[in-house]
């Protein structure tokens, strides 16, 4: 059984469902540990309620992004984790952070990248009256919300939606496809090599799996 750690800062709704996907075998794999930059963050109550080791580190106690990274570094490895999770993490990681981790280091981002990196990104979508909107798991480089995509799950933009529509039908595909991507990288399918992913040992192109041409 491969080791998974998962990061959050807050509600922790992805953290669920990979919890449940574990859970229902569809992942072979176990959450050893939940770490936040958040300690009243609720997705650290649902690690507890799955018997997972749920710790708190707080920017507050340290000097700086990279003392704080160096620790949680050695948190995290006290784990052994063969990938690491980031299910809303709200951190900027440092490049020190990303190194250690590359190519077992997925993250979720809530647009169809690279539309839309960094926050904002329902606002910005409907902002800009667009009619899809979507989601993306990829494998974390350097660049904020820029390293290569694995899969995306698109959705529709009525004129009549709001910021909580639209995060709901997000939310709903996210549940979907990131239990799926972490269920490929630890049964050996999935890696990050020269800059890309591959699956089943075919590169991916730019958006990620099943992209439409």
């Amino acid at each position: 059984m491969k080791n998974i750690v998962v990061l959050i800062s807050g509600n922790g709704s992805n953290l669920q469902a990979i919890i449940d996907a574990c859970k229902q075998k569809k992942i072979n794999g176990t959450i050893r540990a939940v770490f936040s930059n958040k300690a009243d963050a609720f997705g650290l109550e649902r690690a507890r309620e799955a018997n997972i080791p749920a710790h708190a580190l707080e920017a507050s106690q340290f000097a700086g992004r990279e003392a704080f990274d160096r620790e949680l570094v050695q948190e995290i490895d006290a784990y052994a984790p063969d990938v690491v999770v980031l299910a809303g993490y709200m951190r900027i990681l440092s490049p020190a952070f990303v190194e250690h981790y590359a190519g077992r280091l997925l993250n979720i981002h809530p647009s169809l990248l690279p539309k839309y990196p960094g926050l904002h990104t329902h606002r910005q979508v409907l902002e800009n009256g667009d009619e899809e909107h979507g989601t993306s798991v990829h494998f974390v480089t350097d660049e904020l919300d820029g390293g290569p995509v694995i899969l995306q799950a698109k959705v529709p933009v009525f004129d009549d939606d709001n910021e909580d529509d639209v995060t709901e039908r997000v939310q709903a595909q996210e549940h979907a496809i990131y239990p799926l991507v972490v269920s490929w990288f630890v049964d050996g399918r999935l890696a990050m090599r020269d800059g890309a992913a591959w699956l089943d040992g075919v590169k991916l192109p730019p958006q990620g799996y099943a992209a439409e041409e």
